[in-house]
């Protein structure tokens, strides 16, 4: 007999398992969330937070979306990566980066109603956390995961209480591992991996200090330091990451995998952050320091029958494009709802395999591009000259000479320019962030082709209402005058039908399929003196059907099925979409 017992279980209150409670609560299921700590995040470890993932706030509610607003660092003040030698010293160069481009704002502001921002772990976590125990979820704090066994019928966990050191027992339908990088519960559930741990080693150095008068006049979320020779002979490279502008701050700085990880007291600490910043009288207080390591590894399954992994559980990889948090956040919005519609017996169980077929090639893209990003400074080293030698002398003349009045140095400054605009691909890689197109059993196709990309799908997102995408973003009017985001007629936890003119059939067949399957679906006609209008043309040049056609759109605001034009049978053609994509 367990001593709790509970529909779902999640180890872990990170990203990912906040926001699986948050959005569970939301779609009210009996949710339990547990956390081995007294408390939440207590170092700003994930902080770039895209689009995509404020969008998934949003549906949580416009006030949760406005309360991560209220504490965030706004996108203009993540501004420009800046490349230097010290944050006083000699300035090599800057990247407008995380859309402040004038072409990559614009590419923002048309993809989404949501805004990208700097919002640190430490900020992220309580929000969600809060949201979901408001909601209902039950949560337990300084309760440890120590193994699980599943049956036919659910879950049994075996947890310890860290402050009494008793055993405790929960009993779930269903379990979610979302207990980070070392994730036990993935190790339990016997899933598979694919690359290696420990690739490289970092320390984190959190301090105050007031840098004002260096970064304020170029705002910029990453500062690089180049100093040859800084680090025992290498080419000493270090980060200096803003936090909260402009007086808290996070040091990252490499050490040498192969040995022990450094022993950092508050003195080296010291020394690390006024050699960076480049003032040796700057007032420094250290708030902590940490080692961790740089991984390279990818779950190729996510799920074990009824338990399931997610966020730095299944991919593991370095802060490189801020895809940390954000993947986490996005993994659990493609799983709640499909607990949710299966626990309530709205779905067939087969739709849970789902999660694992679309979101098990987003892990393996994201943790591919975060490794390669960081392979990608190399073009920034060799055109310094920074590979041409060990010695840091000669390091630093290969530097300088960039400076000369011959035609090398002119090269050699092309190809610096050439090299620091290629991190786009790391700081402004929007369609690694937004391009994300599911296949899965839980989208029907009916055989129309995949759209090819126009440009660079890393780098460019490119809307379109095929099957599997999510649904893309445009501005539509209500006949009140207020304005809502084609993204705001979809989600929390519904299933929504859009047409135009001509498809009502559809939005009756939605009334009728609702009553038959027991769950409301949303249906909306846009077109002129309906409730909501398409006063731009926007939407009509998104949504690649006719006035009378149909976009049958997922709780989590993907596009599961269209259909050009009305059905002979609506009815009937929205019931074998829906059961297909419910496996029903």
């Amino acid at each position: 007999m367990a001593d709790i017992n509970t529909d779902v279980l999640i180890i872990g209150t990170g990203p990912a398992g906040s926001a699986s409670a948050a959005l569970l609560a939301s779609y009210g299921v009996e949710t339990m969330v547990i956390n081995r700590y007294r408390w939440l995040a207590n170092t700003p470890r994930a902080h770039i937070t895209n689009q995509r993932t404020m969008e998934v706030l949003r549906d949580l509610g416009k006030d949760v979306e406005d309360e991560a607003y209220l504490f965030a660092t706004g996108q203009d003040l993540m501004g420009q990566n800046v490349f230097c030698t010290s944050l006083a010293g000699e300035e090599i160069g800057r990247m407008r980066s995380w859309g402040t481009h004038p072409v990559s704002r614009a590419e923002h502001q048309l993809s989404s109603p949501s805004h990208m921002n700097d919002l640190p772990q430490t900020f992220m976590e309580p929000l969600l956390f809060k949201t979901a125990c408001s909601r209902g979820a039950q949560a337990r704090m300084s309760t440890e995961y120590i193994r699980h066994e599943q049956d036919a019928d659910g879950v049994t966990t075996t947890c310890r209480d860290r402050l009494t050191g008793g055993a405790l027992t929960v009993r779930s339908k269903y379990l979610i591992g979302a207990d980070g990088g070392n994730s036990k519960v993935a190790e339990d559930a016997g899933l598979t991996f694919e690359g290696r741990m420990g690739v490289g080693g970092s320390m984190n150095i959190l301090f105050k200090a007031d840098l004002s008068k260096y970064v304020a006049h170029r705002p910029s979320v990453l500062y690089w330091v180049v100093q040859p020779g800084a680090d025992v002979g290498g080419i000493g490279m270090g980060l200096v990451r803003m936090v909260r502008p402009w007086n808290e701050w996070l040091i990252v700085w490499g050490y040498d995998i192969n040995q022990p990880a450094p022993d950092v007291d508050t003195a080296f600490a010291t020394k690390v952050v006024r050699d960076l910043v480049g003032d040796r009288e700057l007032a420094v207080e250290i708030q902590s320091v940490s080692t961790w390591t740089v991984n390279n590894l990818y779950a190729t399954t996510l799920q074990n029958g009824r338990v399931f992994c997610m966020g730095d559980a299944t991919h593991r990889h370095p802060p490189s494009n801020g895809l940390g948090s954000n993947t986490s956040i996005q993994d659990a919005f493609n799983l709640a709802w499909k607990l949710s519609y299966v626990l309530k017996g709205k779905a067939g169980p087969a739709l849970l395999d789902s999660y694992q077929r679309e979101r098990a090639p987003i892990a393996k893209q994201i943790v591919t591009r975060a490794n390669k990003s960081i392979e990608e400074f190399g073009p920034i080293f060799k055109a310094l000259g920074l590979l041409d030698s060990i010695d840091p002398v000669k390091m630093q003349q290969n530097m300088d000479a960039r400076c000369d009045d011959t035609a090398a140095a002119e090269t050699q400054r092309a190809a610096i320019r050439q090299a620091i605009a290629a991190k786009v691909y790391e700081f402004d890689a929007h369609g690694v962030e937004m391009n994300q197109r599911y296949r899965s059993e839980a989208v029907l196709a009916d055989g129309q082709p995949e759209p090819a990309f126009e440009k660079d799908a890393e780098l460019h997102y490119q809307p379109t209402t095929w099957p599997g995408v999510r649904l893309p973003h445009a501005w539509i009017f209500a006949d009140d005058g207020t304005k809502a985001s084609t993204l705001d007629l979809c989600g929390k936890g519904r299933f929504t039908v859009l047409t135009g003119i001509g498809g009502r059939g559809w939005v009756e067949a939605a009334k009728q399929l609702g009553r038959e399957l027991g769950f409301d679906i949303e249906a909306h006609v846009i077109g002129p003196r309906q409730h909501w209008q398409d006063l731009t043309g926007d939407w009509a040049n998104l949504r690649e059907v006719r006035d009378s056609g149909i976009i049958l759109v997922r709780p989590d605001q993907h596009v599961c099925w269209r259909r050009e034009t009305i059905a002979e049978d609506p009815v009937a053609e929205l019931r074998r979409a829906l059961s297909f994509v419910l496996a029903l």
